[in-house]
């Protein structure tokens, strides 16, 4: 989980950064995002970046584009701050999982 922990705290810093919105979803995802494994993160979160990755990923692309940014070049600057909300948010689950007290599992006890 800690590389899944890293990409989303680096994509969200991507996020937070100046620029116009649609490039910095881009940069987010390209440099932070893509190459993530769903099977890295809890099984809560996986369904969420599964769609993320498919809404951002749902245009054919023109030459010399890659489909993320074809797709968010379509989008409108609400549409991508939405995903982008999206991601931070994924992020904001993440940190209140790993920071969540845990139970013991009880187990039964064979009787002698």
């Amino acid at each position: 989980m800690s590389n899944a922990w890293e990409s989303l705290f680096a994509a969200t810093a991507v996020l937070a950064s100046a620029g116009p919105i649609k490039q910095r979803l881009v940069d987010a995802f390209r440099t932070h995002l893509a190459s993530l494994n769903a099977d890295e993160l809890p099984s809560e979160l996986r369904e969420e970046f599964s769609s993320i990755s498919s809404t951002l990923q749902c245009v054919r692309p023109m030459r010399g584009e890659t489909a993320v940014q074809a797709t968010v070049r379509k989008m409108s600057d609400i549409e991508a701050g939405n995903v982008a909300r999206r991601i931070v948010n994924m992020l904001g689950a993440l940190a209140r999982q790993q920071n969540a007290p845990r139970t013991p599992k009880l187990r039964a006890v064979g009787e002698d």
